[in-house]
């Protein structure tokens, strides 16, 4: 593959082939970075192999009613793709027979999914209990027809996550728009007086920091102990764990980091931070990403890089939990992001 210069402005760059060919290929002044390939081979921890599956990560839809600047997903009201019930039949069938406990629902906005209430009803049905919801929070404040969702959570038990890049107004909306902090609030007290967050209660709610500039989160544990003061003492807002989460180099975020020229910077803060330890614990190894339409990833993020697994099974149609196990896990340049520092996931961090 040709290098590709960095300073080249490409309207194609958010393509997941541009992303890939940038990620191995781009020209740095300080010379090509280390694969992340060997950086495993360096502690003996390649091919990266999976577990058994305990979360059934699924996209149901890139729709958003929001577009938020660091978003992987490149998620916003003008994207058409939608889970369509046939497909979530097909999770439905592989929740009964695959052993995995958790079921995992992002977007977008995976409340905007026509079928959203309907899936969890059914998948309730079939005995699933660990439900986790990825909502932005505005969701709840965009139309009358979700007025009742904080109730629906609650009657399903469903753990909600959501995004708070900052207890205050400017840097919130700075990140995921004008007026969003403001009914980001609003929302989580609606969630707080159904019982949402409050210490007396099992319905769980965490919100997610992910930085708003090109550099590493801090510690999850003294940023958690800033947002809980914070937000109630301005809102009486109450929540129960505070998940820092790494920017990956892939979408808008990647196209943030080549316009302010934070791209090489930001991919050897990566590499400096990368911690072996970290790799034991990365979601990719626990739970199996699911795209729109049923293409089977490895993780969310190789989701939006068209990085299917590396199986023959590659639908939700032909799932094969067996089969599945024996496969590498896909890597990239973009994976060092998940094992830098603390290491990050969907949960938090892993170390």
């Amino acid at each position: 593959m040709p290098k590709i210069s960095l300073k080249r402005q490409d309207k194609q760059l958010s393509q997941p082939k541009r992303q890939l060919e940038l990620l191995a290929n781009g020209v740095f002044k300080n010379g090509a970075l280390p694969t992340f390939k060997s950086k495993l081979e360096a502690t003996n921890q390649f091919p990266l192999k999976p577990s058994a599956l305990e979360i059934l990560q699924i996209n149901v839809g890139y729709m958003c009613n929001q577009v938020c600047a660091h978003c992987h997903v490149d998620a916003g009201p003008d994207r058409k793709e939608i889970m369509t019930k046939d497909t979530l039949q097909q999770c439905l069938e592989v929740l009964k027979s695959s052993g995995a406990h958790t079921l995992d629902l992002t977007g977008g906005a995976p409340e905007m999914n026509p079928h959203f209430k309907w899936f969890i009803e059914e998948a309730s049905k079939i005995g699933v209990q660990d439900f986790i919801v990825r909502s932005n929070l505005t969701i709840l404040m965009a139309h009358k027809k979700y007025d009742d969702l904080p109730s629906f959570f609650k009657k399903y038990n469903i753990h909600i996550v959501s995004s708070m890049p900052h207890w205050t107004q400017g840097k919130t909306d700075q990140q995921r728009g004008k007026g969003v902090f403001n009914r980001s609030i609003e929302a989580l007290k609606k969630l707080n007086r159904v019982g949402y967050g409050l210490s007396h209660s099992k319905l769980k709610l965490d919100l997610v920091y992910n930085p708003s500039g090109a550099f590493l989160p801090g510690d999850q544990k003294s940023m958690e102990l800033d947002f809980k003061k914070a937000l109630y003492e301005d809102f009486g807002i109450q929540f129960n764990n505070l998940f820092a989460i790494t920017n990956l180099p892939i979408s808008r975020f990647l196209d943030y980091l080549i316009a302010s020229e934070n791209y090489e910077d930001y991919m050897y803060s990566l590499v400096d931070a990368y911690n072996p330890k970290a790799v034991e614990n990365v979601m990719c190894k626990n739970t199996l990403s699911i795209g729109w339409d049923g293409y089977l990833y490895d993780c969310d993020f190789n989701q939006m890089l068209g990085l299917k697994v590396k199986n023959r099974i590659t639908h939700i149609r032909d799932f094969n939990a067996h089969k599945l196990r024996e496969r590498n896990i896909q890597i990239s340049q973009h994976c060092y992001g998940c094992t830098a520092g603390a290491g990050s996931s969907c949960q938090g961090t892993v170390v």
